[in-house]
């Protein structure tokens, strides 16, 4: 039965940016699920992780992320999750904001995400069946100064995954947001202990997540075949539901 654990099998599973944070840490929870899982990375920091294909790309790039899918596809089958987490920074004021400072963090984002989506779902269309989930962040939903070009590349993600879910429509393949908020991750460690407490004092739960919190929504969906087009916040409370 569809929806029912696609899990009874071994899926092969893309997660980009899955060298560190909470891409490594969705893709080490499908692996230890059994599933098959590629991950892709940039520069020289594959993932020191012997359960997981590490393979080469950039987001930016539609040609190396056509070349990623075509060495995951060899090496575990056509992809049925995708996992669409990687993602870039550049924080700035926006009267200090570059024009490239503004379209770099789009490109990275959210037209990254289009790119892997596009060509996840293809193979899925063919099997009639797949899960994409696209990982966002609370600064999509409530703002963040120095943030105009990551928060709105985070919201992009969620008018992106509602308009793909009505193409979709009555397929097997579902479009779900995971929004993030303070996580335990190199971007949150290079805050100032300032902006530490000021984002913790908003944060109900007093604390930041563990990427592994993350992973646990992002297993979710990728189980749940009639959760479409949903933004599930992670954020100890912090958003309060906006």
């Amino acid at each position: 039965m569809a929806g029912t654990r696609e899990q009874a099998a071994a899926r092969s599973v893309f997660v980009t940016g899955g060298n560190r944070g909470i891409g490594l840490a969705t893709a080490r929870r499908f692996a230890a699920a059994g599933d098959r899982v590629a991950v892709t990375y940039r520069g020289d920091r594959p993932p020191a992780d012997d359960n997981l294909l590490a393979v080469r790309c950039d987001v930016t790039d539609a040609g190396q992320v056509d070349q990623a899918f075509k060495e995951a596809e060899a090496a575990h089958g056509p992809v049925t999750v995708l996992v669409a987490n990687a993602g870039a920074t550049h924080d700035r004021l926006l009267l200090r904001m570059t024009e490239e400072d503004f379209t770099s963090v789009i490109d990275t984002n959210l037209t990254g995400a289009f790119r892997v989506a596009r060509r996840a779902v293809r193979g899925m269309i063919a099997q009639g069946h797949g899960r994409i989930v696209l990982i966002s962040s609370t600064a999509a939903l409530h703002g963040a100064a120095g943030q105009t070009n990551y928060a709105a590349a985070k919201a992009g993600l969620v008018g992106f995954a509602r308009s793909l879910t009505h193409e979709l429509g009555p397929r097997d393949i579902t479009c779900n947001v995971v929004a993030p908020g303070l996580t335990e991750t190199d971007m949150s460690r290079a805050l100032t202990e300032e902006q530490r407490r000021h984002l913790l004092a908003r944060t109900p739960a007093g604390r930041l997540a563990h990427p592994d919190e993350v992973a646990d929504a992002v297993a979710f969906l990728a189980g749940a075949g009639y959760v479409r087009g949903a933004v599930i916040p992670v954020d100890g409370g912090a958003g309060l539901g906006h």
